[in-house]
């Protein structure tokens, strides 16, 4: 699989020479038919906002504006190794309706994947996240919806729809997005209300009847007051056949709802207030585990594998619910702006259910299979309620002088109830044969600062500093029996910690169209508390179950050195920016999951370092044809030579050296879902960049192998490749689109995480998709 892999990979990097070839000509030919005089240049692009749907395509590369460092700013002089993906080139990858993990290795540096299917994605930049599946788990890399955060993992799986931009912000944010950023943000913003009148809608029709319709309608309700509805229904028949209930359609579909309705006030040049209302529901298929997928001894696919068809016992079903609300003032007083983000997060009902074996049966219940079934596990895991909470003031300088400063404070409060269910598969209607249940409280605080001067004509000093205190309660109990242990008592946690987040860049400003800087930034992870005790005392042998039961993580810290160069060269034509960094964690905080007695245990890493560059590259040869190309190298290295964990249980090979028990020694392992190695490019064609016509786009992503556990085997791991198109034809002034797309056009079946505590379990990407779309702007 992986020769093949790199075979197909080889040629989609020579097509994509064989198309800047054909770019570059065209350049040239441009080049000679408008020849300037000697010593003249084109005159710069004028700032302006990033690229909408309805602009003309220019022949040189646009201005992007940005909110990495919560002001307005072009992205180009932002000190911070970034990607804004927005137009054209978001909408390529977004044909055919797919969750947030679309994003996965199409930025240098970040990768997605998760084990509950559309919700609960898990984010990693530069190899730093969290593999624990638990409902409360908090993560490395922060999100944001127009500026809100979403803490809770399950939240983090808001649809996305009606999106003007997205922006990844690579390294340490704590000064200015607080705590849970060592690894970088992941910030959305969605399209806003105007006083003009604007209607933007997609509707597709794809393979397994895959629906997708988007958009949303806005404008001028009075002189003052703007409003904007944003929609989207997605829905996909099931196509995964039950062989061992015979079930032909049993798995992989869902539908998907969701709106926002927003409304701008603005009574005068001074004040503007933003009201968002949103909500989003999924009905359909959590994840879809599969039995003994790979082959003893290999990451490699099993020979009569086949992506359409599962043997299981279990039942599947995913329903989640959930609503929000934000609130946003700004007032202009003219030497400063003063702004406020009220956020409010909601889930009224979660429900998350799969067959964790993936197969059917036992090898003390048969019959069983696919392969060897050592036991049966069937659960759930459920979120009752949850209500998140944030509010952020700060006022910021308007610029406009040498110094610029900005501070601000943040309040954050959640308060959630999760519970875990088991069932019996070897029964008659798979009733429920265990119930655990938790609670957590988080309540934060912080006050922060950001200061900017330019020292001399060419040269910027930037500095931010945060303080921080966070403080959890939590507590579970087992009232229901398992396997071996009646009930466990309720059992609390408490945790409460403070901390002070820095960072200092300075910018050199070569020329008009090169900066150059150097950023050393910290980060932290708040504590953390993990307590899923439906199954752990079950095997801990009577031991106090508060002690095997219930981990808790003390507070992790980054410090991170990082230098880049920002350039527009070529006449305008080519944007290369390049970073390079190096960064410590201490105490990094990691998850030992699954292993022989399927538990879960949070642990602190001693060190954990990493390094690496990342490359950021748009390439404009005309009007007509443009690409943009990524790339990342991020190794990582545990150092901790006493830490331990379980390995498998199902039969996987195992390369770590045996430590005492039942486990191994991990020092030197890379991280989980770390590949050293990122690609991606989106290239571009449109036949006249004011009435469009004949269109397309060539999109591929590859990362290079990686581990999907804190202990390396032979059997999970792998690597990813997929490729995307898009040609279509564009009509009326562009107004009008009408396209043929497909997803994973190669079809190749990419494992992207296991189970092992009892087989070869594996769960893989979604296969090849083709459709017909049809997109129109008013």
């Amino acid at each position: 699989m992986g020769k093949i892999r790199v075979v197909r990979l080889s040629g989609v990097i020579a097509l994509a020479l064989i198309m800047a070839g054909v770019g570059g000509l065209a350049l040239a030919q441009d080049a000679g038919q408008q020849e300037q005089p000697a010593g003249q240049q084109e005159p710069k692009a004028e700032p302006q906002e990033p690229q909408t749907d309805e602009a003309a395509r220019t022949d040189f590369v646009g201005e992007i504006v940005v909110t990495a460092q919560k002001r307005t700013e072009n992205a180009q002089e932002v000190p911070i190794s970034l990607t804004a993906v927005s137009g054209e080139d978001f909408r390529a990858i977004m044909a055919g309706g797919p969750d947030v993990r679309f994003l996965s290795a199409r930025v240098p540096s970040l990768i997605l994947e998760s084990s509950f299917g559309r919700a609960f994605p898990r984010f990693y930049i530069r190899g730093l996240g969290n593999t624990d599946f638990d409902l409360n788990a908090s993560q490395p890399v922060s999100m944001l919806v127009d500026e809100v955060v979403l803490e809770n993992p399950v939240v983090k799986g808001m649809p996305l729809f009606d999106i003007d931009r997205v922006e990844v912000l690579r390294g340490p944010q704590g000064s200015l997005f607080g705590r849970n950023t060592p690894a970088g943000v992941v910030k959305f913003e969605t399209k806003k209300p105007k006083q003009d009148f604007q209607s933007d809608w997609r509707v597709s029709y794809g393979t397994f009847d895959t629906i997708d319709i988007s958009g949303g309608i806005g404008g001028a309700l009075t002189d003052t007051l703007s409003a904007r509805f944003s929609g989207l229904y997605q829905s996909r028949s099931d196509w995964v056949e039950n062989r061992h209930t015979g079930d032909d359609s049993a798995l992989g579909g869902h539908e998907t709802k969701a709106y926002r309705l927003q409304l701008l006030w603005e009574p005068n040049e001074k004040f503007n207030g933003l009201l968002n209302v949103h909500g989003w529901d999924i009905d359909g298929t959590a994840r879809i585990f599969r039995a003994n997928i790979l082959e003893h001894g290999s990451n490699r696919l099993v020979d009569d594998f086949e992506q359409d068809v599962v043997y299981q016992d279990g039942l599947n079903k995913q329903e989640i619910s959930s609503m929000g609300a934000v609130l946003r003032f700004e007032y202009d007083f003219g030497g400063a702006t003063l702004t406020s983000v009220t956020g409010y997060e909601s889930i009224d009902d979660m429900y998350s259910r799969g067959d964790i074996d993936g197969g059917f049966g036992a090898v003390y219940a048969p019959p069983y299979g696919p392969g060897f079934i050592p036991f049966v596990s069937e659960s759930a895991d459920g979120i009752p309620s949850l209500d998140q909470v944030t509010q952020e003031f700060r006022i910021a300088s308007n610029g406009g002088g040498p110094f610029n400063w900005l501070v601000g404070a943040f309040y954050f409060n959640e308060e959630m109830t999760a519970d875990t269910f088991s069932y019996d598969s070897l029964s008659p209607g798979n009733p429920q044969d265990g119930h655990a249940f938790q609670s957590q409280d988080a309540e934060s605080y912080a006050l922060f600062t950001s200061v900017d001067y330019l020292i001399a004509e060419k040269w910027l000093l930037k500095a931010g500093l945060r303080y921080t205190q966070d403080e959890k309660d939590f507590a579970a109990e087992r009232p229901d029996p398992t396997f071996q242990t009646p009930t466990v008592a309720p059992i609390t946690a408490h945790t409460d910690d403070d901390f002070i987040n820095w960072d200092l860049s300075a910018t050199y400003k070569a020329s008009r169209d090169l900066n150059v800087y150097g950023r050393l930034a910290t980060g932290s992870r708040a504590p953390s508390i993990q307590g899923r005790i439906l199954f752990c005392a079950d095997f801990a042998g009577g031991a106090d179950p508060a002690s095997n039961c219930v981990s808790v993580a003390d507070t992790e810290e980054i410090t991170s050195a990082e230098v880049g160069v920002k350039s527009i060269l070529a006449d305008q034509k080519l944007k290369l920016n390049l970073a390079a960094y190096v960064f410590e964690v201490d105490g990094q905080q990691v998850t030992a999951v699954g292993g022989a007695y399927n538990t879960s245990t949070l642990l602190n890493v001693d060190k954990t370092q990493g390094y690496g560059f990342e490359a950021d590259i748009e390439y404009v040869a005309s009007a007509n044809f443009w690409t943009t190309f990524g790339f990342s190298y991020n190794p990582t290295k545990i150092k901790d030579k006493n830490l331990t964990v379980a390995p498998c249980g199902g039969g996987c090979t195992v390369l770590d050296p045996a430590g005492p028990g039942n486990t191994v020694y991990v020092d030197g392992n890379s991280l989980p879902h770390a590949p050293e190695w990122i690609f991606n490019q989106i290239i571009n064609f449109q036949m006249d960049p004011l009435s469009k016509g004949f269109f397309g786009s060539l999109d591929w992503s590859y990362h290079s192998e990686k581990n999907f556990f804190l202990y390396e085997s032979e059997e999970f791991r792998g690597d990813a490749l997929e490729i995307g198109l898009r040609l279509g034809y564009g009509f009326a002034g562009g107004k009008y689109e009408v396209a043929l797309f497909g997803r994973n056009i190669t079809d190749e079946v990419n494992v992207e995480g296991g189970i092992d505590f009892d087989n070869l379990t594996g769960m893989t990407n979604e296969p090849r998709t083709i459709g017909l779309e049809f997109i129109a702007r008013l």
